[in-house]
């Protein structure tokens, strides 16, 4: 079984990715670690985007410079920003106010629903079973309050936002990691450290061209090609990505993880492993 570092065990210093632990934790008395993993990081997402979403609908609303006269709820304000519109049903201060209602596991699955359908690129991506019976809601309640205190938007300079942090696969790995320790393997999931993604990506010096990862996982390395590709000065538009994840669920978390940053990737029409059977499609990359 892997050896988990242990952090301080007072709460004041807590670590960003110890307090999303907690957070996943309070599920653990009746679900599997590998099924409340995604219970998890689908809410995280859901409050990412929402914290996004509500910073700039603040700038909108200020209506300061360039956003003169400009619409706080015109979904194309965002659209342009390349930030994704959240209905006022999805926002995370709805959710949080509903958290402790009967009906919250409903709450979240119609709030995943309302973001698929104005958010086209989401489109069968987010998780919707949070009313399933087999998840308390109490705890569901307590896990959403937890995860509204934590702040998922990175103020750089100019008061801009800096989306291009790698949240979700941080968050992730970190899971992984410690989800080894409940499950006395890496969740059934093998990852990458991004130490090595990093080197990998510096050793193939993807300054244009196609980048295919037959097992992307989270998307790691293309989120690694993307930062070469700035640090260089280039465009993301020079590459073109493509990739397949085997796991539904692994997968899943790939295009989301590309989404926030507003990568265009091609997954595929389903999860695959090529080294199993060969998708036309896919096989015309090569």
């Amino acid at each position: 079984m892997a050896r988990i570092p242990q952090g301080n065990a007072g709460t004041a210093n807590i670590g960003f990715e110890q307090k999303l632990w907690l957070a996943a934790d309070k599920l653990s008395s009746n679900m599997d670690a590998a099924e409340y993993k995604h219970v998890v990081l689908g809410l995280i997402f859901l409050k990412y985007i929402s914290d996004t979403f509500q910073e700039h609908r603040a700038k909108l609303l200020a209506g300061q410079g360039e956003y003169a006269g400009a619409k706080a709820e015109d979904p194309d304000e965002y659209k342009a920003e390349n930030i994704f519109w959240v209905p006022s049903e999805a926002r995370w201060a709805h959710l949080q106010a509903t958290a402790h209602l009967p009906a919250i596991g409903r709450i979240v699955d119609d709030a995943m629903i309302a973001i698929e359908r104005d958010n086209p690129r989401l489109k069968g991506v987010l998780p919707r079973d949070y009313a399933r019976p087999a998840l308390d809601k109490h705890r569901l309640g307590e896990l959403i309050d937890l995860i509204a205190t934590i702040s998922l938007t990175v103020a750089s300079e100019g008061e801009k936002t800096h989306r291009s942090v790698d949240l979700l696969g941080r968050v992730y790995e970190y899971f992984l990691t410690r989800f080894a320790s409940a499950e006395g393997k890496n969740g059934g999931q093998f990852y990458t450290p991004s130490c090595v993604v990093r080197c990998l990506v510096e050793m193939l010096a993807p300054y244009k061209g196609r980048i295919y990862d037959s097992a992307c996982g989270s998307g790691g390395m293309f989120v690694q090609s993307e930062k070469f590709v700035e640090s260089h000065g280039g465009k993301i538009g020079d590459i073109s990505i493509y990739g397949q994840e085997s796991n539904p669920t692994t997968r899943r978390l790939a295009i989301l993880n590309l989404a926030i940053r507003g990568i265009e990737a091609d997954f595929g029409p389903e999860q695959a492993d090529t080294f199993r059977y060969d998708l036309p499609q896919l096989r015309a990359i090569y």
